[in-house]
């Protein structure tokens, strides 16, 4: 199993997925064509043409889900790119047009997944740690499980002295954790997850990542790490 999941796509002063381009380019380096699942957005077109233009540089061919069959394109490509967007409405999507074993089936197999924000936080079993406004309501919070513990991308540290008054990004998972037993990755912008089989390493330029469990201090996890031992995750769930 061969997944790139990426916490956010553009970085600032980036053009877009600029940032993480050595790791595309690793995951990508026996790839010819890629399958971009653009439904978190609305312009499906629009943004297929916009992940074409960005992969270009790494000799891939890129059509979109909405092209045509989407199992049809599974079956021919050797990557699948889930992108970013509102988690809620991608997730609805997936299970519309029922992607999720089909996508699930082709990464068991060797096709390499991509994912980048809502297309990272659908690789894992549940949305339940996305950041997204529920702007639409799929049938079920489950996803793909394609990692068995869970991500929140785009994770924020508290900020001294700010004035707003909701909770900060720790709060939110630490209420998460009161309800489930399961670890959390909070990653920071411009951090990615890398998984080979059994092998899991968490890869970035400058930043890392908190790694939250129930009944413990989050831990500060640096780029490089391996975090392999996640892998073995067995979560409970309400």
């Amino acid at each position: 199993m061969r997944l790139l999941l990426l916490s956010n796509s553009t970085a600032p002063g980036r053009r877009y997925l600029e940032h993480a381009a050595d790791a595309l380019a690793e995951v990508l380096a026996d790839v010819r064509r890629v399958v971009f699942v653009p439904f978190a957005l609305t312009d499906h077109d629009g943004y297929t043409a916009q992940v074409a233009e960005a992969l270009a540089a790494h000799g891939v061919e890129v059509l979109g889900a909405h092209q045509d069959d989407p199992i049809k394109l599974f079956n021919s490509a050797q990557a699948v790119f889930v992108g970013g967007g509102n988690t809620f409405r991608l997730l609805r999507e997936l299970y519309a047009r029922e992607l999720l074993a089909p996508i699930r089936d082709r990464v068991a197999h060797g096709t390499v997944y991509i994912g980048s924000s809502a297309g990272t936080n659908v690789a894992c079993p549940t949305i339940r740690t996305t950041n997204d406004m529920p702007i639409v309501q799929p049938p079920a919070f489950e996803a793909s499980g394609l990692v068995p513990f869970q991500i929140n991308p785009h994770y924020l540290d508290p900020v001294d002295g700010d004035r707003h008054m909701g909770e900060t990004r720790e709060e939110r998972i630490e209420q998460f954790l009161e309800e489930n037993d399961v670890p959390v990755l909070g990653m920071r912008e411009g951090t990615w997850l890398r998984r080979e089989d059994s092998t899991l390493t968490l890869g970035g330029e400058t930043v890392g990542a908190r790694l939250f469990r129930r009944g413990t201090a989050p831990a500060e996890i640096e780029p490089g790490a391996d975090l392999s031992e996640l892998l073995e995750t067995v979560g409970r769930f309400r």
